[in-house]
Parts: structure tokens; sequence; C-alpha cells
């Protein structure tokens, strides 16, 4: 079946670095759309960047320039390099599976239904 376990969450301070991973298993890695989420507390969960299965990557207004996502299909990972981190990035980070190779537009209904358990982010000012 598959699984998505997020790791590298961590506290820091404003303006620092951060990568995190999600490993996959279960699936053919290089097929799938999949994306980063997160969610703050008393938020609605939000999508933070996705990267198709052609390498293709969007992202939140809020993080473009600070934030990137990557893959490496041969480890079957999915990364979140993460700079200038601000004290509003602090949240549950998640990463997800979308069901086809090209991801869905934001919002989406009954996009990404497979789901790690998320890792926390903590960004101190």
């Amino acid at each position: 079946q598959v699984q998505l376990v997020e790791s590298g969450g961590d506290s820091v301070q404003a303006g620092g670095s951060l990568r995190l991973s999600c490993a996959a298993s279960g699936y053919p890695f290089s097929m799938f759309c999949m994306g980063w989420f997160r969610q703050a507390p008393g938020k609605k969960r939000e999508e933070v960047a996705t990267i198709d299965a052609y390498g293709t990557s969007t992202y939140a207004d809020d993080v473009k320039g600070r934030f990137t996502i990557s893959r490496d299909n041969a480890k079957n990972t999915l990364y979140l390099q993460m700079s200038s981190l601000k004290s509003e990035d602090t949240a549950v980070y998640y990463c997800a599976r979308d069901l086809g190779g090209y991801c869905p537009q934001p919002g989406l209904h009954n996009a990404f239904p497979y789901w790690g358990q998320g890792t926390q982010v903590t960004v101190s000012s």
C-alpha cells in the first residue's frame, strides 16, 4: 500500500533553513504528482508546492523564491528545501500523492488522496 513518511521538521530561528524529506513506498513513485502541504494551528490546510511526474513545479505565492520542491525518483523521495524561514511558516508539513502524473489545480475536490503523518516545523522570531 502507499506509504509516505515525512522527516526533517525542527525548530529554527527566523531566517534559517530546513530541508524536509518524504520517503515514498508501495507504488511507482516517478509516475505521480507529489505535493507539500501545511497546516498551522487554527488554520486550514494549504498547498505549499507541487511537482508533477515531468518535473514541473508550482508554489504558493508566499513561499515563492524561498522554498524549492524537488524529487529524487531513484530514491523514491520528495524534498522541500526551505530558506529565509518566517514565523508564519510554522506549521505541520505534510507530503501527499495525487492520482495522476500531472498535478491538479489547487483546491480540487478529491485531489491528493494519499498523505503522510506530517512533520512539525517551528520558526521562532
